[in-house]
């Protein structure tokens, strides 16, 4: 399984199995995934199955998913980044979850401008969207400024009527104009 690309601070590769003990670090955390709507993970079992049932399914049937970063500096994975592409509604989502006390500290936003540009310029995409919880703050503020735009406050396919999330989304034009690629 390989890289897909280095920053300074990180690198973002396809999940492994010998990632489990990661996986269930950051998907058991509360805080990680308190504007989530995922469920927590409560054994390394679930962390498992999420890296063969979700991620490496992903990789298989679209060829990208979620990625593993690992933070250079400790040679650790941390969380997650990457792009998902969602069946249901036709769109590649753009997504990322770190442990808490690598979050503030600019890591999604590095992150994600590299999976813009991978996104683009290696997938070809033609849109890339973002969605969001009100609330989570940090998240709103990534998406806006790797370049998303808002474009709506509705409701995720499926979600009660009560949770309404901030949408954002990126054309190719608007990269090529941001980016000058």
């Amino acid at each position: 399984m390989g890289v897909f690309f280095e920053t300074g601070r990180l690198i973002l590769r396809e999940f492994e199995l010998k990632d489990m003990q990661a996986v269930y670090n950051f998907a058991s955390d509360v805080d990680v995934l308190k504007y989530t709507g995922d469920a927590i993970l409560n054994n390394l079992n679930q962390a498992k199955e999420l890296i063969e049932d979700v991620w490496f399914s992903d990789y298989k049937k679209y060829g990208y998913g979620r990625w593993a970063v690992v933070y250079k500096e400790e040679n650790k994975v941390i969380g997650f980044a990457g792009l998902k592409y969602l069946p249901e509604l036709k769109e590649t989502d753009i997504g990322f979850r770190f442990l808490p006390e690598y979050c503030g500290t600019g890591i999604a936003t590095e992150a994600s401008k590299g999976i813009i540009k991978y996104g683009f310029e290696v997938l070809k995409l033609n849109r890339i969207i973002g969605v969001a919880m009100p609330k989570n703050v940090a998240s709103n503020k990534v998406l806006k400024k790797i370049g998303l735009i808002f474009y709506k406050f509705d409701l995720y396919e499926g979600e009660d009527e009560r949770k309404k999330y901030n949408w954002y989304k990126m054309d190719k034009k608007i990269y090529l104009d941001l980016y000058g690629r």
